[in-house]
């Protein structure tokens, strides 16, 4: 009888790295699709943003609301858009995972360090929340895999490539320095700094770094600095020892969003404990085991994975993977300053590789387990969430974003502006970013959402324009529309108003109290 071997003999491939990646976001999009009737805050703030490009909006740099500008203009708006968008862009930081852990080890363990790193919170379940912490998972990957190139090949296409990426990467989140500063440990650890030839290729860096963020620089002096401002008001915590509490739930919560690869691991060990490295069918005593077993390659007590990685790979994994969580916790420290549990999401995106220190055995066998444990773990965790959020959250009426009724209030606004405005298309909705992203989303391709009625929020409007043509305005105490005053001021000079009562999850879900009023069309108003 011919020896039975164990499946992945051969190393795995890039398309089937990239086709398991894929089908892994395709899971996690279409039963957050079926499961939710918005999107999440982050993800409809995107939406809305995206009606026009900038070079800067107020809170963020312009790279993620560009791509969903894109998106829009091939798919369209919708509820499922911002799911598949973080999703993806989840996916292509797992690739360029794989692709570091290539150049570190063999293609089976850089595959089995990146399914480790994918059941993580923020690659899975937050990875259906289109922000710009998850749109910059991949150019901090990116970034991290084109620097070692760059200073182990010590090419300069390389380090022009890592130039553009770093700048991909600020033009998406001003964090990105974080992971910066580790790279500038790691050269100073590895004492690469003492080569002529890495400062060039740092200088050719960082003048294609400024190349491109340059526009957004300009637009920085040009709006005050808006999202610098923003950003500093974000991290300003309310005393010393709210700012440790603060961190003290910071690292908790990272715990939390880490733990499910703490869950695989343990399944793998398990496994590992209970057949060693025996596959379907296989005895002990099979000739592939006995070689492997005299060669050392398969003993209880062989070396792990990563204490076979050479000294130089250990040493990079650890000063650009550690130092970005490690020194914000540090600053933290220091300055007191307030932390938000997901500002650490490209904080862990080496930690799969730490995961290797457990693992040891026949690559092939415990890669072919690894992803068994991996596919059943995500289908696990992404089936519970879409049901929690879905129909569970209706079923005891509890008013989470996911269940928000956004297509019953955009029908409830659309007919109380053709009441009053008949033959006239919306093209405007007064509101918070929210409710008037719920009603613009379900309501017409070409409405849009005037934020807060501020012409600084809403740089798709030319100033002073956006209620030319008349507006709905909209604003609800119970439906988190509230209004800032602006709105309100709106609200009360229109001539027509009223409240409607929508339920929200359900039966046994509060009421939405939608407040509405109709702005007429102006003189001046442009023919749509």
């Amino acid at each position: 009888m011919p020896v039975r071997l164990p499946l992945f003999t051969r190393p795995p491939r890039p398309p089937w790295v990239l086709a398991y990646l894929l089908a892994i976001a395709a899971l996690w999009t279409v039963l957050c699709a079926l499961s939710h009737s918005a999107p999440d805050l982050d993800g409809m703030e995107e939406l809305v943003w995206a009606a026009s490009l900038e070079w800067g909006y107020t809170k963020h740099p312009p790279l993620p609301t560009w791509f969903m500008h894109l998106a829009i203009q091939w798919l369209g708006a919708s509820v499922w858009l911002p799911f598949l968008m973080g999703q993806m862009f989840s996916a292509l930081g797992l690739w360029f995972v794989w692709k570091l852990g290539c150049e570190l080890t063999t293609p089976r363990r850089a595959l089995m360090a990146t399914l480790l790193v994918s059941v993580t919170a923020y690659f899975s379940l937050r990875g259906t929340i289109y922000n710009h912490n998850t749109a910059q998972l991949w150019t901090i990957t990116a970034g991290i895999w084109l620097f070692h190139r760059a200073t182990h090949r010590q090419r300069w296409r390389d380090w022009a490539w890592l130039g553009l990426v770093a700048g991909l990467a600020m033009l998406t989140k001003y964090s990105a320095l974080i992971q910066f500063a580790a790279f500038l440990l790691y050269i100073l650890a590895s004492g690469l700094w003492r080569q002529t030839r890495i400062w060039l290729g740092i200088g050719l860096s960082a003048l294609v770094f400024l190349a491109v963020l340059g526009p957004h620089i300009i637009w920085l002096f040009a709006h005050h600095f808006e999202p610098l401002r923003y950003a500093d008001t974000s991290l300003q915590a309310a005393s010393r020892l709210g700012a440790l509490h603060s961190l003290l739930k910071f690292a908790l919560d990272q715990l939390g969003r880490l733990s499910p690869m703490l869950v695989l691991g343990g399944l793998w060990a398990a496994w590992y404990r209970w057949r060693a490295n025996r596959g379907p069918g296989q005895a002990a005593n099979d000739p592939i085991f006995k070689a492997l077993d005299s060669a050392g390659g398969i003993r209880p007590h062989a070396p792990s994975y990563w204490a076979q990685l050479d000294a130089n790979a250990r040493r990079f994994l650890l000063w650009t993977g550690l130092a970005p969580v490690f020194s914000t916790l540090l600053v933290s420290l220091v300055l007191g300053s307030k932390l938000e549990a997901s500002w650490a999401s490209t904080f862990f995106v080496l930690f799969g590789f730490y995961g290797l220190a457990w693992m040891r055995g026949l690559d092939s066998e415990q890669l072919r387990r690894l992803l068994i444990l991996t596919a059943a773990l995500q289908i696990v965790m992404a089936g519970t969430y879409a049901l929690a959020r879905g129909p569970v959250a209706q079923a005891v009426g509890h008013a989470s974003r996911s269940t928000y009724p956004g297509p019953v209030l955009a029908a409830h606004a659309l007919a109380h502006w053709q009441t009053h405005q008949p033959g006239r298309p919306l093209r405007v909705v007064v509101a918070n970013t929210w409710l008037g992203g719920n009603i613009a989303l379900h309501t017409g391709q070409n409405t849009r959402v005037y934020i807060d009625a501020s012409d600084a929020k809403s740089p798709w409007f030319a100033p002073g324009t956006a209620l030319a043509c008349g507006a709905l305005i909209a604003w609800s105490e119970a439906g988190r529309g509230r209004p800032a005053a602006a709105v309100r001021a709106l609200y009360e000079a229109a001539p027509w108003k009223g409240r409607d009562y929508i339920p929200w999850s359900g039966p046994k879900g509060t009421l939405i109290d939608l407040n509405w009023a109709v702005l007429p069309a102006t003189s001046e108003c442009l023919k749509p």
